[in-house]
């Protein structure tokens, strides 16, 4: 279960858009690895301890329990509608890369993934899920492991291909510039990435899911933290094959030169290229980025189909058990029909790594919102949650549509240059920039500034519109005279419990690298020796311990005029009943006053260790 949820979101569009997003904009796409790193933080500590808490089937019953039922319906409807959008995009895209390059079919790719992925979904349920995707996340690493190693070998090693990126612009300093409307800086791609994949992975029960999988709370966790590994790796290494790309086609870009005739159709190209002559090694790049679509559609059809049991028939419809699995094997069927049909759809998208990303933020955005509205204001009510949910999906939907029609000019988006001088098959020899899809018109040459805010600000806009008006109205709504249950919440207690747990952790580091140091046992002389030996042979050592002779507190006979051996709350003679001769007032070591050396201080050596 550790692997299995790195390849759930990282699917064909990995493979195909980051490489030639680096390649026509630079290594900033890369600083979306940071972005990796919180989410996976605030995932782990903050969503999941309230999903194992309350033990629920569905990540969108917490909505219920914290709400109502119809937010909880809300949600879950809001959950579909991105789902089978985000998958139809994934269905399309690796088909409509590889048809212009490699000669696979279109629409035949298309309807046997689906058709294959909802095979398995209907007969293995999460279980097939888990161990295609184990093995399909280890085809896309060997997938771009070839390309970058087969380009490496061309450029003759690493260092040729860092140079080219520096000389073309696609590596420079991070651009820390806080304008909101340009595509790519530092804010944007780190803040903007991490509020789109926390919505994945902290909110989306595709993800989700995946957790509650997991044998254990701490399993889950160690999961999570295991997967910001991998997905760190597969994102190196296709910006790895972004640089690469650049570097072999800088003199002659495919796209402008017209041998292929979308962007994401590049690094088919370049495997085609570069592999070609490798039999087997395009079938592996092939095979790799439909493992991606898979992984990502298996998850979509299963997560679609558990939502709609738990969230819209149970809690409506009373259903008997053999019902209830007739209906989920129906459901799987028909999302995985109405999947196929939304590839359709994807057809008329440019940028399909921008479009899911958008539809993250207008859908994904505002229900991130509801769910920490709830876990961090107690004052939060459905009344609140309801206005937000309804005032962010609006707003954010607004500008969503508006920049489709009304696109950024390239002042903001900043392409950087890409030439054709040196391509035989293009009649030119000078340096000519990339050519960008048509645009429409703005009226009267106005400048829409605010449909040209970064597609990666949708997910924090809706999520902060959501929180902020969903927290006003519930004060205003008398939030604050409701009661909630601690365990709906994010408080103190789950804030320590993290602290306590790597305490502990340190202590037991520091307790393994300090060495330990074996305290100076007392030489006894003649009477002293026999009579501990009568003590030790009527108190057996059980578990290890002997407060009288073992216990570093027992070193101290008298402190304060009282006597620890007796005062001990460790002690076995006193809380196990084990010495007969104490309880029954046999021993005149200590109860009778028979012993000098004890009780009258004649013992020099005693005497000598209470000083």
């Amino acid at each position: 279960m550790l692997l299995l949820q790195t390849a759930s979101f990282t699917s064909a569009l990995t493979m195909l858009e980051i490489p030639a997003e680096v390649y026509r904009f630079g290594s900033a796409a890369g600083l979306i690895g940071i972005a990796y790193c919180i989410m996976v933080v605030i995932s782990a500590e903050v969503f999941l301890p309230i999903y194992y808490r309350l033990d629920i089937g569905s990540t969108y019953e917490y909505l219920q329990l914290r709400y109502n039922k119809y937010i909880r319906m809300l949600g879950t409807v809001m959950f579909m509608i991105i789902t089978i959008i985000y998958t139809g995009i994934v269905l399309f895209s690796p088909s409509h890369a590889l048809n212009k390059v490699t000669g696979v079919q279109l629409w035949e790719s298309i309807i046997s993934t689906a058709v294959i992925c909802t095979f398995y979904c209907i007969v293995g349920g999460l279980k097939a899920i888990v161990w295609t995707d184990v093995f399909q996340f280890t085809l896309m690493i060997c997938a771009l492991m070839a390309v970058l190693i087969r380009a490496l070998i061309i450029k003759g090693g690493i260092g040729p291909i860092i140079d080219d990126a520096v000389d073309g612009g696609r590596i420079t300093k991070w651009d820390f510039d806080p304008n909101p409307l340009r595509r790519h800086t530092f804010w944007t791609v780190v803040v903007g990435g991490t509020f789109t994949w926390l919505s994945v992975y902290g909110t989306n029960h595709c993800q989700v899911q995946r957790y509650l999988a997991c044998r254990s709370q701490r399993e889950a966790k160690k999961s999570l933290y295991i997967t910001l590994v991998g997905i760190c790796l597969i994102l190196c290494f296709a910006i790895g094959c972004g640089f690469a790309m650049y570097s072999i086609y800088k003199d002659c870009d495919p796209w402008t030169a017209g041998f292929v005739s979308a962007p994401d159709q590049i690094m088919p190209y370049l495997v085609m290229d570069i592999l070609g002559d490798f039999p087997g090694l395009p079938g592996l790049f092939v095979a790799g980025t439909f493992s991606g679509t898979l992984s990502t559609m298996s998850s979509s059809i299963n997560a679609l189909a558990v939502v709609t049991v738990e969230d819209l028939i149970k809690p409506n419809f009373k259903v008997s058990e053999t019902n209830l699995a007739w209906i989920s094997v129906g459901t799987k069927v028909l999302f995985g029909s109405v999947c196929l049909s939304m590839a359709a759809g994807a057809s008329v998208m440019s940028s399909f790594l921008q479009a899911a990303f958008s539809l993250f933020g207008i859908v994904g955005g505002p229900l991130l919102g509801i769910f920490s509205l709830g876990i961090l204001m107690p004052f939060a009510n459905s009344k609140g949650a309801f206005s937000g949910l309804l005032c962010g999906f609006i707003i954010v939907l607004w500008i969503g549509f508006g920049s489709r029609r009304h696109p950024a000019p390239p002042h903001r988006t900043l392409p950087l240059p890409l030439s054709v001088r040196n391509c035989t098959k293009y009649n030119t020899t000078q340096s000519t920039p990339t050519l960008h899809p048509a645009t429409s018109a703005r009226p009267d040459k106005k400048d829409y500034w605010w449909f040209s805010l970064s597609y990666l600000y949708f997910n924090p806009l809706g999520t902060l519109i959501t929180f902020t008006v969903g927290s006003v109205m519930s004060l205003v709504t008398g939030g604050l005279d409701q009661h909630v249950e601690s365990k709906l919440m994010y408080g103190k207690e789950d804030i320590m419990k993290n602290f306590r747990y790597w305490k502990d952790k340190w202590v037991q580091l520091s307790n393994r690298l300090r060495p330990t140091v074996q305290p100076i046992q007392p030489v006894a002389c003649g009477q002293l020796q026999s009579t501990t030996g009568a003590v030790e042979d009527t108190l057996p050592l059980e578990e290890g311990k002997s407060n009288l002779l073992l216990e570093p507190r027992s070193t101290q006979f008298l402190e304060g005029g009282k006597s620890n051996l007796l005062l001990e709350p460790k002690s076995n003679l006193l809380l196990k009943g084990k010495s007969n001769q104490i309880l029954k007032g046999k021993s005149g070591l200590l109860l009778e006053g028979k012993s000098n050396q004890l009780l009258k201080g004649k013992s020099s050596l005693l005497q000598k260790h209470l000083k």
